[in-house]
């Protein structure tokens, strides 16, 4: 369906809208702080110049009861309030219950939809709504213009498995230290509350040198090397996804085997060869970059199994005698 290769333009839209709220947020906490006060010519220049800027842009979502009505979108995307909806990342959730050894159930409802989106989306949080990934990506872009520049950049690979290793490892601190470790080392949630301590509070706490040293990782060592290697997120939100119902798969009769799939995946996955995965974001940047539309979504549970070169290739038009000896076999 050729309306799919445009999901990727509706993904950074969805991306760019999800860090702009995550901007805007602290600046309506200072502003809430300013009507309490009920005292608007007391605050110097620049609060009363942000505090009629924000009066401007919020005034035709509230009523006469601003300094309330404002708190019905609070909080980050590692755990807020939506609407009077509570909404937490899972792995805010099992970090609280390894760290308290017990279920609360207010708890279990907020992760309830994020589980239940994954369970059908698979990894779609890393591809269209972490706030990482938009500098993550943004950080491509350097790292591309960097090779562009002759300058060497990070190409290690590191075993796939070493995430999973960490979001256990994080569980066993959790539990051993009576607190959340993975809020320490998780971006979204470092990136949330590094925006609200620059914005709300004038300052930057240890997250922020935590967060550019995944960025040099990302530069220097492999490329995304956070998200495919070390990422506890993106391991838990695997293993939830690993029998989504909804996944990227290719079309043999429509591929000309030329490998662009393969070239802008961020994950590092084999899309050419079918090999998708667990590891899938669902983030359609091959759908959007393939000439032929031999990608598009399918509701199904598994991958299907390599299908072989793609039927408009030139090893499939014109087989060399090796591969007609196999075929033949």
């Amino acid at each position: 369906m050729k309306f799919q290769r445009h999901l990727n333009k509706l993904r950074w839209l969805v991306l760019t809208m999800v860090f702009a709220m995550l901007i805007l947020l602290p600046y309506i906490y200072v502003y809430q702080t300013f009507l309490e006060s009920h005292a608007y010519d007391l605050l110097a220049d620049s609060e009363k110049q942000l505090y009629d800027i924000m009066e401007a842009l919020t005034q035709p979502f509230v009523g006469s009861d601003p300094e309330n009505e404002l708190d019905a979108i609070k909080g980050t995307t590692w755990s807020g309030n939506f609407f009077g909806f509570m909404i937490s990342d899972p792995l805010a959730g099992l970090g609280q219950f390894a760290a308290g050894l017990s279920l609360h159930p207010p708890l279990l409802m907020a992760i309830l939809i994020p589980v239940l989106l994954t369970l059908l989306f698979g990894r779609f949080y890393c591809g269209w709504i972490c706030p990482a990934i938009f500098l993550y990506e943004l950080n491509t872009n350097i790292r591309m213009m960097l090779k562009r520049m002759g300058l060497r950049v990070g190409s290690k690979g590191i075993n796939l498995n070493l995430k999973y290793y960490v979001l256990a490892f994080g569980v066993l601190l959790s539990g051993f230290f009576g607190t959340v470790f993975f809020a320490s080392i998780y971006p979204p949630a470092i990136i949330g509350r590094e925006l609200f301590y620059a914005i709300a509070l004038g300052g930057f706490g240890s997250g922020l040198v935590f967060f550019i040293l995944t960025l040099l990782f990302d530069l220097l060592v492999a490329r995304r090397g956070f998200c495919r290697y070390l990422c506890p997120g993106g391991a838990l939100y695997s293993l939830l996804g690993r029998y989504r119902v909804l996944r990227i798969q290719r079309i043999v009769a429509e591929c000309n085997d030329c490998a662009k799939c393969n070239a802008v995946c961020e994950l590092g996955l084999d899309p050419l060869n079918d090999g998708f995965g667990q590891e899938c974001n669902n983030c359609t940047a091959c759908i959007a970059i393939c000439p032929t539309d031999a990608l598009e979504f399918k509701f199904q549970i598994k991958d299907v199994a390599a299908q072989g070169p793609g039927h408009l290739g030139k090893k499939y038009l014109y087989p060399s005698a090796e591969d007609q000896a196999a075929q033949v076999e």
